[in-house]
């Protein structure tokens, strides 16, 4: 053979060798990089569980329940006398602070009417 051929069947064996290489090692890495995903969200999921499992135990007290119940539902014992007090910033904001157009109170018949009228 000459050094031609040889060093084309060199390369299309490397080739070969490369490609045969190629597909499993890039399965290798898309697999690798999903399993540390996962771990991932196993990891919060984990936390997430610690952290329902302390709630879990926290309402197991019958005075939590009771205090839950009391803040959550306003829920008050016999005899008592429940009373709300209402702060000014306890207010649902208004439609203009939303971006949107306050709508206009009444329709412009009625406006014009209220200036002819009013004089």
């Amino acid at each position: 053979m000459s050094t031609t051929r040889r060093a084309a069947v060199v390369a299309i064996v490397v080739c070969a060798l490369a490609f045969t290489i190629a597909v499993p090692l890039r399965t290798y890495l898309s697999q690798k990089s999903e399993v540390s995903e996962q771990q991932q969200l196993q990891s919060e999921l984990q936390r997430s569980v610690a952290q329902l499992e302390g709630r879990k135990a926290e309402l197991s007290d019958p005075a939590q329940i009771e205090a839950e119940a009391r803040k959550r539902f306003g829920f008050v014992k016999p005899g008592e006398t429940p009373y709300i007090v209402q702060l000014p910033e306890d207010k649902a904001p208004e439609q203009g602070e939303q971006g949107q157009q306050p709508v206009p109170a009444g329709s412009w018949y009625e406006k014009l009417w209220d200036q002819v009228a009013g004089g």
